[in-house]
């Protein structure tokens, strides 16, 4: 049965901000809510009430603390039947009108401003909000999601060059609940050497993130989130090894979620030792052994064409091609990462165009045993280099990928463009993305602009097109290209899937031609004249 809240601001005072977004939590929780407005008498409030049986009745006093003092016992003395039948109270206000309210010992919550909305939120949902323990706290990421709606879980990566620096930074981050999940940023010869010390340059350690070597290290990281929010952890998938690297990563840190690419972190990009067809087949017994385990997985595949330049619609080609591949060999909780501001001079309507065209595309998959999630995340290249632009475009990039209601919102730092996150980076960057994300909760539907929609099916017409060239390069006997690892070796090879960066690589062929047009990142050829498909692909010899 649905519970009722109703609310107003109480007396003289007329600010009903703070009582707005508090009804709008409460709808997100399930409640029926009813708004009594500014400045309500006590007799207004107690008859609105009793007249529809509330549940919870909220008022909100933001003026002079003796004026609220006397207002307050007031209300509560003309309340009491309400209170003794059960009714629950709640009571927001400015600091000083708090600690007055708390002195009548008649409201079961007082809000003074400083809780955060998801604090607000778990009030609303019956949850406890102080003197949590590991156990209130999921860690399951599915478990994590539902238990944030509607605010998306927040990740963000982080490791610093030595141990014991990422070791506090990590209590810090959980200290002050700032994420969700902490992603561990490890450097090169923790994912590619791991079990090859004899391979491992001592010259490069800790570059690009933390030195893990043994096991141990991953339990001493995992034991420093152990407080706070208690934050999911996760890290690398590696690049090579593949499954002992899951074992030591499920064992030791609870791998909240395991990202794995589909074409790349081999020979072909310099990440790892395995070459293109070989690394297609290892990554999918990696998603399987992740999938039987019921790990949810992520391919981090779109993006990685997306930060090469290649065009939208490989983009979109590609998450299909990546979440194909996932269902196909077992993955039961599909994270779709969608990189928003990749290539930099993306616009926003074609950005929300390209990530539409990539959730729907991949639509058609879900079902019985293989659900999907959504993530977003700023452009990797895309932060400018001044911290204070760099933190308007965090909060304006976060504002916008909320059009999508993900599910999961992985911040990258302002500093991104100037260093490496520290934890008092990470907590900034928190709380900018946190206030972002709560204005967004009540924006217009960007995504039905025409101009996005139009973009989104263009983008599904020409990425269709891609997808049947690379099922046309199977040879015989091939029943699923798309998850055939020749097949999408050569897709690569012959320029089907193409980037600008990759010319005088090994397996890529680099012809295509990329560029922004009226904010879209389009093939085009020598003259710069917007290709389609069916023409860029008939030039590939």
């Amino acid at each position: 049965m649905t519970k009722t809240v109703i609310a107003a601001a109480l007396g003289e005072c007329v600010h009903v901000a703070g009582i707005s977004n508090f009804l709008r939590l409460a709808e997100a929780a399930g409640w029926r809510t009813l708004f009594l407005g500014p400045a309500c008498s006590i007799e207004k409030v107690i008859e609105a009430a009793r007249a529809e049986k509330a549940d919870l009745v909220g008022v909100s006093y933001r003026l002079t603390p003796e004026n609220g003092e006397r207002l307050l016992g007031q209300f509560a003395e003309e309340a009491a039947d309400l209170h003794a039948a059960g009714v629950k109270f709640a009571f927001a206000g400015t600091p000083p009108v708090a600690e007055r309210a708390v002195k009548l010992g008649f409201f079961e919550k007082i809000f003074d401003g400083s809780e955060s909305p998801e604090q607000v939120l778990a009030y609303l949902k019956g949850q406890p909000v102080q003197n949590l323990t590991e156990s209130d706290y999921p860690q399951a990421v599915t478990n994590r999601i539902a238990w944030r709606a509607p605010y998306p879980i927040l990740r963000h990566h982080f490791g610093l060059p030595t141990m014991e620096a990422t070791m506090d930074g990590i209590q810090k981050i959980a200290e002050a609940q700032a994420l969700d999940l902490i992603s561990l940023g490890t450097d090169q010869d923790a994912q590619e050497n791991f079990f090859h010390p004899e391979r491992q340059d001592a010259r490069r350690k800790g570059a690009g993130g933390v030195p893990v070597r043994t096991a141990d290290d991953y339990h001493a990281l995992y034991e420093a989130s152990r407080r706070g929010n208690f934050p999911l952890l996760r890290a690398y998938s590696g690049t090579d090894d593949f499954i002992r690297y899951a074992e030591v990563l499920t064992e030791t840190i609870h791998n909240a979620w395991c990202a794995i690419p589909l074409f790349w972190f081999n020979q072909m990009d310099g990440r790892g030792p395995w070459d293109l067809e070989g690394s297609i087949r290892e990554h999918q017994k990696l998603m399987k052994w992740y999938g039987e385990r019921n790990i949810a997985v992520e391919l981090n595949e779109p993006h990685h064409w997306g930060m090469r330049d290649a065009s939208d619609v490989i983009f979109v080609v590609a998450a299909y091609l990546s979440a194909c591949n996932a269902k196909k060999f077992g993955v039961k909780d599909y994270i779709a990462q969608l990189m928003f501001n990749s290539p930099p001079g993306t616009s926003d309507a074609m950005d929300l165009a390209k990530m539409l065209a990539a959730l729907e595309i991949i639509k058609p998959l879900a079902g019985k045993g293989f659900r999907i999630w959504k993530q977003t995340r700023i452009g990797l290249l895309s932060h400018p280099l001044d911290p204070d632009a760099a933190r308007g475009h965090l909060a304006a990039s976060a504002y916008l990928q909320m059009a999508l209601k993900p599910h999961i919102y992985h911040i990258v730092g302002h500093t991104e463009a100037h260093h490496a996150a520290t934890a008092e980076d990470v907590i900034e960057a928190s709380k900018i993305v946190r206030r972002a994300i709560t204005n967004a909760l009540g924006a217009p539907n960007m995504t039905r602009s025409p101009e996005v929609q139009d973009r989104k099916r263009t983008l599904l017409a020409e990425a269709r097109i891609t997808l049947e060239a690379i099922r046309n390069l199977a040879g015989q006997g091939v029943d699923e290209p798309l998850s055939d690892p020749p097949t999408l070796a050569k897709a690569v090879t012959v320029g089907i899937l193409d980037a600008p960066q990759l010319m005088n690589n090994r397996f890529g062929r680099g012809v295509i031609r990329t560029q922004i047009v009226e904010g879209a990142c389009e093939a085009v050829d020598e003259l710069g004249r917007v290709l389609s498909e069916r023409e860029r692909l008939a030039k590939l010899t």
